[in-house]
């Protein structure tokens, strides 16, 4: 086996790194933590990483709004762990502006910092 073999592609790890960094008791989004990695527009691959990763808080992450975004069982126990960490929901919904975490500015430009060196200046 070669020792390059097990490493995971830097996406990966950035996205991985923002989901652990959300605290106990607070809650992200996909969007928001794929522009923490430095992803603006990868929020897709967020949930592709939750799959394949083991040992993530899978739990704190949350569609656009602060929905449960999973369906069945799995939205039952994703509902079960945030109200056992203290998250409260408003019907469907958490609570983003009481628990929704923050992250930090990255080092890479975000979409709209791109977008405003593109534009002419009047």
């Amino acid at each position: 086996m070669t020792p390059g073999r097990n490493r995971k592609p830097p996406l990966v790890t950035a996205i991985c790194d923002a989901i652990r960094r959300i605290p106990r008791g607070r809650v992200s989004t996909y969007g928001a933590i794929a522009e923490a990695a430095g992803y603006p527009r990868c929020a897709r691959h967020v949930g592709r990483v939750l799959k394949q990763v083991e040992g993530l808080p899978w739990q704190r992450v949350l569609g656009s709004g602060g929905r449960i975004s999973l369906r069945g069982e799995l939205a039952l126990e994703q509902r079960f762990l945030l109200e056992a960490e203290g998250v409260r929901f408003r019907g469907r919904k958490v609570n983003m502006r009481e628990f929704e975490h923050r992250f930090g500015r990255t080092g890479r430009k975000s979409s709209t910092d791109a977008r405003k060196e593109r534009l002419p200046r009047k």
